[in-house]
């Protein structure tokens, strides 16, 4: 391959570009029962973190916003790169009215993350890449759009409670297929509970 041509690419999905620095190791400390909480707190933390990106899916594909509201910062950073789209935004009132356009009475949403990758800068900081498969009908434009992409996230511990502080993901891949026949639906959650499709 050309290098000049090669010196064109963008950034790889690296650590390195993703901007995620080595975390406290994950190793029992040496010491007496003090430094046994600390290391117990940090594996609590851990699993906190988990919980706090499970219920953003959650919440998403169920419109659930008074739930989701309380997972963000105030002042969430937001940068989505899709294969058709780029996403910035700034604060949580911003992101959330971007969210109900989106998963509105004419949508149905499915998005799994896992393969975690918690990294815990100290006891308030932390960030973590995730992996991403998603899947996003929009009825009213009979379009399908579905992939892969990698999260990168930075988290903070406010008053006790993890929260996401900036969210960042960039497609593996993505695929548009139009829906040609009408689907037949048993369940359609959002139908109900989504924004009205006016407002999506």
């Amino acid at each position: 391959m050309d290098d000049s041509a090669e010196d064109t690419r963008p950034p790889g999905l690296t650590r390195q570009h993703m901007g995620i620095a080595p975390g406290l190791p994950l190793a029992a400390s040496e010491g007496g029962i003090e430094a046994l909480r600390g290391d117990i707190q940090r594996l609590f933390d851990i699993e906190a973190i988990k919980q706090l990106k499970h219920a953003y899916f959650r919440c998403l594909d169920t419109a659930n916003w008074d739930e989701l509201q309380a997972l963000f910062h105030p002042d969430i950073s937001v940068h989505f790169i899709g294969g058709s789209y780029e996403w910035r935004f700034q604060g949580r009132d911003e992101y959330l009215t971007a969210l109900r356009r989106s998963f509105h009475r004419q949508s149905i949403g499915q998005h799994n993350g896992h393969s975690p990758e918690i990294q815990l800068l100290g006891s308030t900081e932390a960030t973590g890449i995730w992996y991403l498969a998603d899947h996003m009908w929009m009825l009213n434009h009979r379009h399908l759009t579905s992939g892969t992409a990698l999260y990168w996230d930075r988290y903070e511990k406010l008053e006790g409670r993890w929260v996401i502080r900036s969210t960042c993901y960039r497609r593996i891949y993505e695929m548009h297929q139009p829906i040609a026949t009408p689907l037949t639906l048993g369940a359609h959650y959002l139908a109900e509970h989504g924004a009205p499709p006016d407002e999506g």
